[in-house]
């Protein structure tokens, strides 16, 4: 399928409460605004039917998912199709008793799947005890591009956007754009210069994989105060030599446009040949945890 020259990018950084139909029709709502406004490609952020109920281990909250196909992708593939655009949803997947995954799903301009993604690398910290909840991904490759209408492209969720090696790894297979659904935030006990220092790590370890792949990068945040969470928005779209070419602000609900020149792809890997220059006879030690 032959990749589209120049892509708008919507990016819908919005606040979530407890309940999931308000706001998957606050998505949907959003979604319609992004393509009123030309957007061809609309991406939400991580688990955005539901609060972040990965704080504690609850039980309760596997209630929380549902299958492929289900309510959720349902709405999500009808409103791709009636807006005619490329949508990026990510959700709480059951996919079967006992098994439960962190899961994106991608529509394309006619509704179909296009292509789904399982969060590969799951986070256990204080606040985010992901791994009570989810089963990483098992898909291989695990991380890979979809062919879309609007070229390949690769979807990343949150605790993955800190692996040089899954961003190289969906480049190497053709991405051309790489999206981070996230749902990152600062605990309400942190000082002001840990909570600029979480900020500017995570926007720099991105940026980094724009330089490194040659492709664009766009990151989607979810904002507002959830139980011992502030999470921190700043949703942002990096060009494929790290630009900031559109960024969010941290505490406002907030549709971020971006126009993406696909043309730059080509351009910048010329110029700055990194995957030319790789020594892939030399990368043998990258599958060991560590070389002792």
């Amino acid at each position: 399928m032959k990749a589209s020259a120049s892509v708008r990018v919507a990016l819908i950084q919005m606040s979530c409460s407890k309940d999931i139909q308000p706001n998957l029709d606050k998505a949907l709502q959003r979604i319609e605004e992004a393509a009123q406004k030309g957007a061809n490609v609309v991406c939400l952020q991580e688990l955005h039917c539901s609060h972040y109920f990965c704080q504690s281990e609850d039980d309760a909250c596997f209630e929380f998912a549902e299958t492929i196909p289900g309510p959720s992708t349902e709405a999500l593939s009808a409103a791709a199709k009636k807006h005619g655009i490329l949508l990026i949803g990510s959700l709480f997947e059951k996919r079967t008793d006992g098994l439960y995954h962190n899961t994106a799903v991608v529509f394309d301009k006619d509704g179909s799947l296009a292509g789904t993604y399982r969060k590969m690398h799951i986070p256990d910290d204080p606040c985010y005890y992901e791994k009570f909840y989810f089963t990483p991904g098992d898909a291989d490759p695990g991380f890979k591009a979809i062919t879309t209408s609007v070229g390949k492209i690769a979807v990343l969720v949150c605790w993955d956007q800190w692996y040089p090696e899954a961003a190289r790894l969906a480049a190497l297979s053709g991405a051309r754009m790489l999206f981070y659904p996230t749902a990152i935030g600062w605990h309400i006990a942190d000082a002001t210069d840990v909570k600029k220092g979480q900020t500017d790590a995570w926007e720099t370890i991105q940026r980094s994989h724009a330089i490194a792949n040659g492709c664009f990068v766009c990151s989607v945040n979810r904002v507002g105060r959830e139980g011992n969470l502030d999470f921190w928005g700043g949703s942002f779209v990096a060009d494929p030599f790290g630009k900031i070419i559109g960024k969010s602000s941290h505490n406002n609900e907030e549709i971020l446009y971006a126009d993406c020149d696909m043309t730059r792809i080509d351009w910048t890997r010329r110029h700055w040949p990194f995957l030319r220059d790789r020594r892939v006879d030399a990368y043998g030690n990258l599958t060991r945890r560590f070389i002792d």
